[in-house]
């Protein structure tokens, strides 16, 4: 009897072997296939990514992005960008491409010969903007498109010109100061040439192809560089008190020199000539001053020379 009760028990025991290694089987086979789908989402996320990544790349070049690419708008000239620009402005570069036939105040706008050795696409691009730079766009049908008028700004470019340097030798000028700044306020000051017009005055002696030591002085270059300018005005400090170059010239047997030196070459703008100064309302041994001649005698007769405001008429001015 209790070998027969215990047969049922070791009859059951294989079935339940059987079953859990059924389900064993059943959860490896479930795992690998939740392996294999994880491994083609991740396959498949990578494979994307490689094919965008070239668009996305090319979204990202210094051409698409970068605030630098309107360098790239041939419809803009720059004379400091790019370096091929920069690299024409030297003494003698300018004349690569503007070409002086005559004394014109106005330089004229580069013939394509000078532009077309590096800007061969955009020549053979239909409707390419640079042909806007120089020529109107109204008469960009024609077959000889007019030129645009020449900016009168010179805003872009420095002056540099040394007063000592042009007052010796064949560079000083036969009037001398005069040939440079006449008159201007009614006598009280003196004019200086600036803008375009000043070329006139230049392009007495720096006619086109004129050579002085083997260089070219006739190119924009020998005067002017990339860089900001600011003219002395006429309604500067030094002009604003009560006198008058036209009542101290020649007549008087004055001249320039008589006030004004001339510094060594190289100076900056502002202290290339010497003005005059308080010391100078003072008698020197060694050089003339306003004293020189506002003695008491040959100037006022025979008041003394006592009374500041007899010069000093501005309303500024202050004992």
């Amino acid at each position: 009897m209790m070998s027969e009760a215990r047969e049922p028990k070791h009859e059951s025991e294989p079935g339940v072997g059987l079953r859990s290694i059924a389900a064993r089987k059943r959860t490896l086979s479930l795992v690998a296939v939740f392996l294999m789908l994880v491994c083609t989402l991740v396959l498949v996320f990578v494979v994307s990514n490689a094919s965008a990544s070239p668009n996305e790349g090319a979204a990202l070049t210094p051409e698409a992005s970068s605030p630098a690419a309107p360098a790239q708008n041939y419809g803009n000239f720059s004379h400091s960008s790019p370096g091929e620009h920069a690299g024409l402005t030297t003494r003698s570069g300018c004349s690569s491409c503007h070409e002086r036939r005559d004394n014109s105040a106005a330089p004229r706008f580069p013939g394509h010969r000078a532009c077309i050795s590096c800007h061969q696409t955009q020549f053979n691009t239909p409707g390419t903007p640079l042909c806007s730079i120089c020529h109107t766009q109204e008469g960009l049908s024609q077959q000889n498109p007019p030129l645009k008028n020449f900016s009168n700004s010179l805003s872009g470019f420095t002056s540099d010109f040394d007063h000592q340097q042009h007052s010796v030798g064949d560079a000083r000028p036969a009037a001398n100061c005069a040939a440079c700044h006449a008159s201007a306020r009614r006598g009280v000051a003196k004019s200086i040439p600036t803008g375009l017009s000043a070329h006139q005055t230049c392009y007495q002696c720096h006619t086109p192809g004129r050579q002085s030591g083997g260089v070219d002085i006739s190119s924009c270059g020998s005067c002017h560089a990339p860089g900001r300018f600011s003219p002395t005005s006429t309604s500067a400090r030094s002009f604003r008190v009560g006198f008058s170059h036209g009542d101290h010239g020649p007549g008087q047997r004055l001249s320039c020199e008589s006030c004004h030196n001339i510094g060594r070459r190289g100076l900056g703008q502002g202290a290339q000539v010497s003005s005059t100064f308080p010391q100078q309302h003072f008698p020197a041994t060694r050089a003339q001053t306003c004293v020189t001649c506002h003695n008491g005698q040959r100037s006022f007769g025979e008041t003394r020379f006592n009374d500041c405001k007899r010069c000093h008429t501005g309303p500024t001015f202050r004992l």
